[in-house]
């Protein structure tokens, strides 16, 4: 039984209503038919009685679940041969949640009969089983094709409901400035925010003592020669960048500026600084510092210079209770701005610096150095849309196991980012109203598959087109 759709005398489409195999079922499939014909719309005439009885028995997000599937499957997660494993990596990306409220989910998505205790054997399978180091093998497999010689690195803190220390879960500098105990996240990615590698490490440790040894361990993993690596300011020290040069890396990071750089005070007793504009020191070796002038981040600059004088002021004018601010000096009861401190800040005013031991053009520097807000989104989207935190797990191989479904979530929700210009918030939020499940027309049941509308079909061919 199919009902066509006709314009100007040509089929442009057909809906598939059913099959009937006796009288009795053509005529429920006639009466259905006629029903979906007429839909809202009301009636002239008194209809006769209709013997049809429609009734929903169950409606799944069956589409979302086989379309996250695939995806799990064309980065070669599938290899673990672990459906539990992949069925937590999916609800954390459609819901995330507890794990045991993960069966409630999967239900959602039309997966029943998984035990809680299997969801716990799966946790423990994922470490004695070295899952992470297969899923970082198919994650750097997917994007080596293409070629990779730029990484970006950057750490991120993970807190934990909970007061108690121990040695995995310390208190340390949050960036989030909570006071919980708490652990560091190396994430590396590639210049697209496609995750390639993931480290934990104690909470009490200096951001600065993390790169080395994640950059190690990436390069022996993959017998990598030449790398060159992205990181922020945060990673900055001199011992850090002796070591990674004697250790073969060429790498850009963020310099933390703390006062005017010799060579753009030097300049500017001539002329002014335009926008864009980049001017070079050159360090020792083949190591230098490329500064660079932007009009619009001197204009953010200078109106968080306003900001911060402004609650100085209203300090000192007894308006805001008193607490530390930035251009405020206080002495006993003194209290005055901070000139000398206003007036270096606004000499720094919409100028970067870059550290590179690369050799080459400078623009490229500063671009390749600005790709690193795609690791600030891979963590975004990590802690918000996976809820990576905060970690209700106690021991460490918990806690890295619930890392390691978080990361196979993470690609997998990048790559779709990726291909399909959509979040994976809004893809997921597209994708699971649209159901199929089971309706009893006169106590027989029947399949109802999913109606897809055309926009959707759409989304979906950029996912086929990408593989």
């Amino acid at each position: 039984m199919q009902i066509a759709h006709k314009e100007h005398g040509r089929i442009i489409r057909i809906e598939h209503i059913g099959s009937a195999h006796t009288k009795e079922e053509l005529e429920s499939l006639l009466l259905l038919a006629r029903q979906h014909l007429s839909g809202d719309q009301l009636s002239l005439f008194v209809d006769p009685v209709s013997p049809l009885k429609i009734s929903l028995k169950q409606s799944v997000s069956s589409v979302l679940l086989q379309i996250l599937n695939e995806q799990y499957c064309l980065l070669g997660f599938d290899q673990l041969k672990d459906d539990i494993f992949a069925y937590l990596c999916i609800t954390r990306i459609v819901e995330p949640t507890s794990k045991l409220d993960s069966l409630r989910v999967l239900a959602e998505l039309g997966v029943t009969g998984i035990s809680k205790n299997r969801l716990y054997r799966c946790l423990g399978q994922v470490i004695t089983k070295g899952y992470r180091n297969t899923l970082t093998k198919q994650c750097f497999a997917k994007i080596a094709a293409k070629g990779i010689s730029l990484i970006l690195y950057d750490v991120t803190t993970l807190y934990f409901e909970t007061q108690e220390e121990d040695e995995y879960r310390k208190s340390g500098m949050s960036k989030e400035r909570r006071l919980e105990p708490q652990i560091l996240v190396g994430l590396l990615v590639d210049p697209s925010g496609f995750p390639l590698d993931l480290h934990s490490f104690e909470g009490n440790t200096a951001e600065t003592n993390t790169i080395l040894p994640v950059l190690e361990a990436f390069r022996k993993q993959h017998s990598l020669k030449d790398i060159t690596v992205v990181a922020d300011a945060s990673m900055l020290s001199s011992k850090n960048l002796s070591a990674l040069a004697k250790a073969g890396y060429t790498y850009i990071v963020g310099s933390r500026l703390h006062k005017i750089p010799y060579d753009i005070a030097e300049y500017q007793k001539t002329q002014e600084l335009t926008d864009n504009q980049i001017i070079t020191t050159q360090l020792n070796g083949n190591q230098r510092i490329i500064y660079q002038y932007r009009g619009k981040r001197a204009q953010l600059d200078m109106r968080n210079i306003e900001k911060q004088i402004t609650k100085a002021e209203k300090i000192i004018n007894g308006k805001l209770a008193v607490h530390k601010a930035k251009f405020l000096s206080i002495k006993t009861k003194d209290k005055k701005l901070n000139q000398k401190l206003i007036d270096k800040a606004k000499a720094l005013v919409g100028v970067k610096g870059y550290v590179t031991n690369l050799a080459i053009p400078d623009e490229q520097v500063v671009v390749s150095y600005h790709q690193l807000w795609h690791v600030e989104q891979s963590f975004r989207m990590s802690k918000s849309d996976l809820k990576a935190r905060p970690i209700f797990h106690q021991k460490r191989d918990a806690i890295e196991a619930h890392l390691t479904v978080v990361f196979a979530a993470l690609a997998i929700g990048k790559m779709i980012e990726n291909r399909t210009g959509m979040s994976i918030k809004r893809f997921v939020n597209t994708l699971r109203p649209i159901r199929s499940g089971t309706v009893i027309i006169n106590g027989k049941e029947y399949l109802a598959e999913a109606d897809i509308p055309s926009e959707v079909r759409s989304l979906l061919y950029k996912l086929e087109s990408g593989h």
